[in-house]
């Protein structure tokens, strides 16, 4: 590192009085100046309000080099706003849905609190300021939810880890926030008599078979109202998930599933020959299940017209299309199906994920598995079991 030096902006020395005089500069902006010298002769500098932070910062910038990790820190000059929207053009696998989730995230509460900052002047403070703002509620708004705020968190650090990447700034400042932590909503399972009951109280052929293969499958709606014809193997019965629909703005896009996998999922017998009628006269790539006029079915117009009239009439409470997906991983559970099978099912990326989200479900797997070890025990025992049993009692 060359020329390193820290200046004083508000004073210079006068040989002719002998003593440090003012300088226009003084009491304006910050006081101390850090500069040095790279080794192509360009300078790079930053201005500090203590000469100890100065120091400190030419330091650290000297080691950097050591190490072989400097970042020029006139690369964290580009907005944060400018630097979001280079990070968000070059997320090309995003989802759709997922990639309208991120712009509403920053056009609401990224932007307005970093647009005009250039990402290197961010501090871990400011954003634990931010968490702690969107908890609370800001400027009229209403507090957001702690599922929220982590999703918030969750792109500020995508952003700037992004331009850690890039070289531009030294750390992700996000790292570390004390977030809060989100708890898990409670999930309801039907059970089959009260799914033949809301699949009773849909008025179409069409609607009742919908209600039927969510709450059997595990499908996701946006998975249901995107399958076509060709994917669909009657003799097998099997379902083959490639597509979803994403409702945006009122628009359906079509893209692929949830981790972008594809799966394959059983139909139960006796949905075989409605869904025959369904799909007949159909090409291969016509959706299996649309509107009156042809178009594909969007989730807010069939909650409205079909499902929540349904429950009402079935009168089963507050009730969601997607917790029509946990009642299938419920009923699935209770007629054998283990972990794996749950998992390829649903289209999890793991049984591990699967035991998170359903831990509950599989408690009585525990209990049969305590119950097959008391078995074994008695089945095995002996003068010498028996007295292994006393002893660990």
């Amino acid at each position: 590192m060359k020329g390193r030096a820290v200046e004083d902006r508000w004073t210079r020395w006068d040989a002719t009085e002998g003593r440090r005089v003012p300088t226009a500069s003084h009491g304006q902006g910050s006081r101390w100046v850090a500069r040095f010298l790279l080794d192509d002769g360009r300078e790079v500098k930053r201005r500090f309000p203590t000469k100890a932070k100065a120091a400190a910062w030419l330091d650290e910038q000297s080691a950097g080099m050591v190490r072989g990790d400097f970042v020029d820190t006139r690369r964290g000059r580009v907005t944060f706003a400018d630097w979001a929207g280079e990070w968000l053009a070059s997320k090309a696998d995003l989802k759709p849905s997922t990639r309208a989730r991120y712009e509403g995230i920053l056009r609401v509460h990224l932007v307005p609190a970093f647009g005009p900052r250039p990402i290197g002047d961010l501090t871990h403070a400011e954003v634990a300021g931010l968490v702690s703002r969107l908890l609370a509620g800001e400027e009229g708004r209403r507090p957001l939810s702690a599922s929220s705020v982590r999703q918030v968190h969750r792109t500020l650090s995508l952003v700037l880890a992004f331009a850690v990447r890039d070289g531009r700034l030294a750390r992700n400042v996000a790292e570390g926030v004390p977030l809060p932590r989100a708890a898990k909503p409670d999930k309801r399972y039907l059970t089959l008599d009260e799914l033949r009951r809301l699949a009773d109280s849909v008025e179409d052929g069409q609607a009742r078979l919908m209600v039927l293969l969510l709450g059997l499958t595990g499908l996701r709606f946006g998975e249901l109202v995107a399958l076509r014809v060709k994917r669909v193997d009657l003799m097998r019965r099997r379902l083959e998930v490639a597509e979803s629909a994403s409702e945006i703005n009122g628009v359906l896009t079509f893209g692929t599933p949830k981790t972008h996998q594809r799966r394959t999922v059983p139909v139960p017998r006796s949905l075989v020959d409605a869904l025959a009628a369904q799909v007949a006269g159909k090409g291969p790539e016509a959706l299996v299940f649309t509107t009156s006029s042809g178009t594909a079915v969007g989730l807010m117009n069939w909650r409205h017209r079909t499902f929540d009239p349904a429950v009402r009439a079935a009168d089963l409470g507050h009730l969601t299309p997607h917790e029509l997906r946990h009642t299938a991983a419920s009923l699935a559970v209770a007629s054998g199906a283990g972990p794996k099978a749950v998992q390829r099912m649903l289209g999890h990326a793991s049984a591990a994920m699967t035991l998170d989200v359903y831990s509950g479900l599989f408690d009585d797997e525990l209990d049969s598995l305590a119950d097959r070890l008391d078995e074994a025990l008695e089945a095995s025992a002996g003068p010498a079991t028996a007295a292994v049993v006393e002893m660990g009692a």
